[in-house]
């Protein structure tokens, strides 16, 4: 298992699977893996409950990576068409106004 060495503290998706799967197989309670592993006892928590849900563990209407993943990117998309939309509308109205000249 190896984490990404940077200062914001973010794990490889290898690292998470790696930990997710010691944590459920282990005897030992989440938050003495995550010490041992050196991660918050939070993080390994979300971890395992989000690899729960991706494999269709999870709670009734939970998101899975992949659909948190596309709701960041829908979402992104809409701000983006919002953008291109507003420009188009002063667009619009700025060459109403210079045929109406």
């Amino acid at each position: 298992m190896s984490k990404k060495s940077n200062t914001s503290k973010r794990y490889t998706a290898e690292f998470k699977r790696d930990a997710v799967a010691l944590a459920l197989s282990s005897d030992t309670t989440v938050t003495e893996v995550a010490r041992d592993l050196g991660v918050s006892p939070e993080g390994l928590r979300n971890w395992v409950k989000q690899a729960k849900i991706d494999r269709g563990e999870g709670p009734a209407g939970a998101l899975t990576a992949a659909e948190r993943e596309e709701l960041v990117r829908l979402r992104r998309k809409v701000r983006e068409q919002e953008a291109t939309i507003e420009v188009l509308g002063k667009a619009t109205a700025f060459f109403a106004q210079q045929k109406t000249k």
